[in-house]
């Protein structure tokens, strides 16, 4: 018996829409990423990109537990000395709550160039409507 190997090119990749709206931003996170590294396909390689496409709607009505709107900081450094910026994730949720939610993800993906394919397939909504219906997405169901 040998190991099953997927190949890029054998992987069917399918569609499937998340609909975040009162859901926590972690429970999210982790059920796109399992999704984007295909860990919920029985083909599942690690070296290989056997994930499928994933749709975020509703982004913006996602939800931080506890106090963490007001405790959790997002920092950012320009590249000059005293250039460190920190946002709190209140002020980051009203600007671009799609960028705190594809950081999220972004987390919980590999950090190297099979990470970036892997987030090229992400597609991150603020609100309902999705351009990629024509995709024919399936709806997953986020577990509490």
């Amino acid at each position: 018996m040998s190991t099953y190997m997927a190949r890029s090119q054998d992987v069917q990749r399918t569609w499937y829409v998340i609909d975040a709206a009162g859901l926590p931003l972690g429970r999210v996170a982790t059920a796109a990423a399992t999704i984007l590294r295909g860990k919920h396909k029985p083909t599942y390689t690690p070296h290989v990109d056997t994930g499928d496409y994933v749709i975020i709607v509703n982004a913006a009505d996602v939800v931080l537990t506890g106090r963490k709107l007001d405790q959790k900081i997002y920092f950012h450094h320009s590249g000059y000395f005293g250039g460190l910026k920190r946002t709190v994730y209140r002020q980051l949720m009203k600007k671009k709550p799609t960028f705190a939610v594809e950081k999220a993800i972004r987390g919980m993906l590999p950090h190297n160039r099979l990470g970036r394919a892997m987030f090229r397939k992400l597609k991150v909504y603020p609100n309902a409507e999705h351009p990629h219906s024509a995709q024919q997405p399936q709806v997953w169901e986020v577990k509490i």
